[in-house]
């Protein structure tokens, strides 16, 4: 696999090594960058189905230049493309604007259009992750992209589909309004998940919060939410039911 970006950020997916009978591929079509585990090379399929999604949500975004910047939730119509429909509906929940949930929303997404061709599919968009399967995963949790990852979140195969999607104001490029350095959610749904590590890492100002923002992830669970791993600092903190595991030095 070459690498199409070479974002010092995407340094994590070096040390991903496909599993037998899969591959792994770079997808990049304008600010979309995806890396695709399957078990056969779905590449150019995937970048046509991207394209795709991007201009019809491109297309939305014109008309409705507020879907795009609103920091709270936006009301779309019924007639919205369906990828703003998931997006707007799950930001919602959780009091956010409707692009807190475009990467997760866009990693289920291409997992649910390509699950035929390929059942074994993990999609990781920007660190927001979609699973398919039947095989266990495990899931780093890259807090401290210069310290590497030491901890991770272990899925056995009755555990999938899973969505995994984390939120930082100190690694990537999107807005968060908090000081975490990661807020790591996991839900049923790409979007849900995306919303709510937004909603959550918003909260995450300091270490006095750790404490009331780890109450409020384990009151998101009637909102689709199965738990969440929070890391500020020193201090780290997980709450509902997900399985946390050390990672072996490389």
């Amino acid at each position: 696999m070459v690498p199409i970006h070479t974002d010092p950020v995407r340094a994590y997916r070096r040390r991903h090594q496909p599993r037998p009978g899969e591959i792994a591929f770079q997808v990049v079509v304008a600010q979309t960058d995806l890396l695709v585990v399957a078990q056969c090379d779905l590449s150019r399929a995937i970048a046509d189905f991207v394209s795709a999604l991007r201009a019809r949500l491109s297309t939305y975004i014109l008309l409705h230049p507020d879907f795009q910047h609103s920091l709270v939730p936006v009301a779309v119509a019924p007639a919205a493309p369906a990828i703003a429909r998931d997006m707007a509906e799950a930001a919602a929940r959780f009091g956010v604007g409707p692009m807190a949930a475009v990467a997760g929303a866009f990693s289920q997404a291409v997992a649910e259009q390509f699950a035929g061709q390929s059942p074994e599919l993990v999609v990781e968009n920007g660190g927001d992750i979609y699973l398919r399967g039947r095989r266990e995963r495990t899931v780093a949790l890259l807090a401290k992209p210069v310290e590497g990852a030491r901890l991770a979140l272990h899925f056995p195969p009755e555990a999938l589909p899973a969505a995994v999607c984390a939120s930082s104001a100190k690694v990537g490029h999107s807005l968060s309004l908090g000081q975490a350095d990661m807020v790591t959610v996991v839900a049923d749904r790409g979007a849900v998940a995306d919303a709510a590590a937004t909603a959550l890492a918003n909260r995450l100002v300091t270490a006095k919060d750790m404490d009331r923002v780890l109450a409020a992830a384990e009151a998101m669970a009637k909102l689709g939410v199965r738990g969440a791993f929070l890391q500020f600092g020193e201090l780290v903190g997980i709450v509902g039911d997900l399985e946390l595991v050390a990672l072996e030095e490389a």
